[in-house]
């Protein structure tokens, strides 16, 4: 089979969209079909297993969402995509937020094969598919299959873009998030440690972390805060707050490389994911279950979806600092019921191995062609 895997976002900038991409590539690959990734990339030449990636258009990053998005925006897309079509005859194009511009929605409009479609957002509402629903709605048809990657995310299309979706999730790497493994020594004392890892954006809900954390530390001392994570426009507010509130402890970084994310995971005692919205799955949560750590995290839907309250973690109301010091008081107080949780966490996570999967959508797949 024939396969070609679109990407609307930066494939040189790691998120969870390139990364779902990467890991089906793999294992299509590994399966013996031939595929090819479809996206723009600022980096010519990343790879993060043996895809073969064709890059077309220059990312630029637009505010969208309370995030970025690193889109490429180009008249010329249009003549470019066509002659890659014309070119590889693909069985299956697959693409990722297929209504985003303009890349994926070139593709769908030009395309003479079998399209499907994955939906991974989740937001509380979305201006462009309620202005954008008339057309969209004519283009739907064009998808053959569409996907939602949670519940919540099959609500949020679906809200605007009726119609018949498989749910089928993100996957984890379990062999690579496991408990065992190097972890980062410098991390490796009597401290216990909390761990956040994603993009400093306001959605990620760091500022009520960082004032719980304030909470917590006026009651059980012996912790630190490992912060990871790119973000520069709102980095400065929270190192003010730590040094005006005398926070101790806290460790920030920068991007870490993909290869370095599993030590920071083993390192820590406790994951924290305190965002207040706009998750439509618990990715990060599910990389600290596989690593058999338990989870304080917002009750999301998002993260509702992979994460009982009380089994691998738990589920505090977002922008609620003063629950969220409790949550981890409890757990830093209680190191029978950390090992207990992130036990769970393990066996949870497993259901979620991206051989699963990218099984689950090779059938689907399989489905649509026949």
């Amino acid at each position: 089979m024939k396969i070609g895997l679109v990407s609307p976002y930066d494939y040189s900038f790691p998120g969870g969209v390139v990364n779902h991409i990467s890991y089906l590539a793999h294992y299509f690959i590994h399966w013996g079909h031939d595929v090819k990734v479809i996206a723009p990339s600022l980096r010519k030449g990343t790879q993060y297993f043996d895809e073969e990636v064709t890059n077309v258009g220059r990312p630029l990053p637009i505010p969208f969402g309370g995030s970025v998005a690193r889109v490429p925006i180009s008249p010329w897309l249009p003549v470019q995509v066509g002659k890659i079509l014309a070119k590889e005859n693909f069985d299956i194009l697959h693409l990722h937020e297929p209504f985003t511009p303009m890349l994926c929605l070139s593709i769908l409009l030009k395309s003479s094969c079998i399209n499907v479609g994955t939906f991974h957002a989740c937001y509380s509402r979305s201006l462009t598919y309620q202005l954008g629903k008339p057309i969209l709605k004519q283009w739907l048809p064009r998808l053959h299959g569409k996907i939602a990657v949670s519940k919540p995310a099959l609500d949020y299309v679906s809200r605007y873009l009726p119609g018949d979706y498989r749910i089928i999730p993100n996957g984890i790497d379990i062999e690579r998030f496991s408990p065992d493994g190097p972890q980062q020594e410098e991390f490796a004392d009597d401290k216990l440690n909390i761990l956040f890892v994603g993009r400093l954006e306001k959605r990620k809900g760091l500022d009520y972390l960082l004032r719980a954390c304030a909470q917590v530390k006026k009651r059980f001392t012996n912790f630190r805060l490992i912060v990871v994570g790119p973000g520069t426009r709102l980095r400065p507010g929270y190192e003010k707050f730590v040094k005006d509130t005398h926070l101790t402890d806290v460790v920030s970084t920068d991007f870490v490389p993909s290869a370095e994310l599993p030590a920071y995971y083993r390192s820590a005692d406790i994951f924290c994911a305190p965002a207040t919205g706009g998750e439509s799955f618990g990715i990060v949560l599910l990389e600290a279950m596989a690593s058999g750590k338990p989870v304080v995290a917002t009750d999301i839907e998002g993260y509702a979806s992979v994460l009982t309250h009380g089994e691998e973690g738990l589920l505090v109301p977002p922008r609620d600092e003063e629950a969220l010091a409790q949550a981890l008081l409890s757990l830093l107080n209680d190191k029978s019921l950390r090992h207990q949780m992130g036990a769970k966490g393990r066996i949870n996570a497993e259901k979620y191995s991206w051989a699963n999967v990218a099984q689950q959508v090779m059938d689907y797949y399989t489905s649509l062609l026949s």
